[in-house]
């Protein structure tokens, strides 16, 4: 196995204590973002926002309706709510989605006549979603998890630590996100959150499943 690639995967782990102190360098922290910005998503339509919390008042009141973030949110040098799409914004017609397609995709007009019809027919019945408002909803956060990892990743090459945090109430979180971050919650929802900066103590040693327990060949 090729160890190079694999250091910034045995360096990163979910960090619970952050040092307050440190602080993630600006250029740093871009390529983290760019890095969220250019991650794949299903058919390219990117649904995801990424909300950049460094207020601490407003991180307080975050920090209310997060049980699993209790060290975190306060002391990271970045915190990271990631909204996922809802339904009216993920529809085939929606103006998000033409417009993703002709302002971002570039696409002529009849293959975005074309995709319309594809996309339609994969939320309607290739995975029977188009009217189930929560499962388009997992579908859409499931994209904003790639940014997530991505973004981690690319946190970790750079020796920069990071934690993952939906440990939160869900209702409770998009109420402070539309209070208290102006965030429309009938066009988006919160699919997680995640703190970047730097470890205080060194992690336990990395504990996985074997490749064996996890991996199948079929031959």
């Amino acid at each position: 196995m090729n160890e190079t690639v694999l250091t910034p995967f045995l360096f990163r782990h979910a960090s619970k204590d952050f040092d307050p102190d440190r602080k993630i360098p600006e250029d740093q922290f871009l390529t983290i973002l760019e890095a969220g910005r250019l991650a794949p998503s299903s058919f390219g339509f990117e649904p995801w926002k990424f909300l950049i919390v460094q207020n601490p008042a407003l991180r307080a009141e975050l920090h209310r309706h997060t049980w699993g973030g209790k060290k975190q949110i306060p002391n990271c040098s970045h915190l990271v709510v990631y909204l996922a799409h809802k339904r009216p914004r993920l529809l085939p017609e929606s103006d998000y989605i033409q417009s993703s397609m002709r302002e971002v995709l570039q696409l002529p007009d009849d293959i975005i006549a074309l995709k319309t019809d594809y996309y339609g027919n994969f939320l309607r019945s290739d995975f029977g979603m188009i009217d189930n408002e929560m499962r388009l909803f997992e579908w859409s956060c499931r994209q904003a998890y790639i940014a997530l990892a991505n973004m981690m990743t690319a946190a970790a090459m750079m020796e920069i630590d990071s934690c993952a945090l939906e440990g939160f109430v869900e209702a409770d979180l998009n109420t402070a996100v539309k209070q208290h971050l102006q965030v429309d919650t009938d066009q988006f929802g919160v699919a997680c959150m995640c703190a970047f900066g730097y470890r205080v103590r060194p992690p336990r040693p990395k504990a996985r499943h074997s490749m064996e327990n996890v991996v199948r060949w079929y031959d």
